[in-house]
């Protein structure tokens, strides 16, 4: 199962929440499978996702889900413990771990070897961190949602993209469709 399967599969969960995707591929995908207001696309700015994401979460009540790549986190290793230490538990980081660069050519990263993002979580101090093959994601995913605890989950995949469309949306109203749905 690849990146854009996972995503297809959980797009129904996804639909009644604020999703903040990353940068690239995973953008484009989601927005191809399921274009919501209530996601927020990252257009430019790898690595930050969860950083957004967690900031979201922080200032308002709704569950907040930020997808993000294996590459993009090891980008942003500071996110980890920025997220151990600020507890939002309608929080929730979904790393897709294809274990790749998978927006600019499938480059292989060191969580594809020896580097657990799982562990890495756990090292920094996120306590509900669950590491799950990308059949588990839709379950282990509501689950989380369900607990209403912060969780930190890695979804292992295998590496590959689809031919998807880049998002012709302008920024402005990727960002004002979004702040709307978080108002609402």
């Amino acid at each position: 199962m690849i990146r854009s399967e996972i995503l297809r599969e959980i797009a129904p969960i996804l639909r009644d929440q604020l999703v903040i995707c990353n940068i690239g591929l995973p953008s484009q995908e989601l927005h191809m499978i399921d274009d919501q207001p209530t996601n927020f696309y990252m257009l430019g700015t790898m690595g930050l996702s969860s950083s957004i994401g967690l900031g979201v979460a922080l200032a308002q009540d709704k569950t907040v889900i930020s997808i993000d790549g294996d590459g993009s986190v090891l980008t942003n290793f500071g996110t980890l413990p920025t997220i151990a230490n600020n507890v939002a538990d309608n929080y929730i980081l979904l790393i897709i771990d294809n274990g790749s660069y998978g927006s600019t050519g499938d480059q292989p990263t060191y969580a594809g070897r020896k580097t657990s993002l799982a562990a890495v979580a756990k090292a920094c101090g996120c306590e509900n961190v669950v590491e799950c093959q990308a059949e588990e994601t839709p379950k282990v995913l509501q689950d989380a949602i369900d607990s209403k605890k912060m969780t930190i989950i890695v979804a292992k995949c295998e590496s590959g993209n689809v031919k998807v469309p880049v998002i012709t949306k302008d920024p402005v109203v990727i960002r004002d469709r979004f702040m709307k749905a978080v108002a609402s």
